[in-house]
């Protein structure tokens, strides 16, 4: 089973090839993240070439189960966050 990367392995990760103090990468970090939800949270787009696009979707609403009691019951309509990877990254995950 592969490794999960968290928040803080990509702070070091970054620390340690940029030579730059942990403090400082967090708070860069944690503010692109911060921006990131931020814009979806408005409903906008964000595109980083070679990287890929974050978007929100809307979900229509629908008749759901519960997988518990089998009983039908209804499912809101909603927004999600969407991932579409671009080029760079499909070829290099591949």
């Amino acid at each position: 089973m592969a490794k999960s990367m968290t928040k803080k392995d990509i702070v070091m990760k970054i620390s340690t090839d940029a030579n730059i103090k942990q403090i400082d990468v967090k708070k860069v970090v944690q503010m692109t993240f911060d921006i990131i939800v931020d814009a979806l949270a408005k409903g906008e787009k964000i595109e980083l070439r070679n990287f890929g696009v974050f978007k929100t979707k809307s979900r229509k609403g629908r008749m759901g189960r519960n997988p518990r009691t089998g009983d039908q019951v209804p499912v809101l309509p909603k927004r999600v966050a969407v991932f579409k990877p671009g080029l760079v990254m499909k070829a290099k995950v591949k």
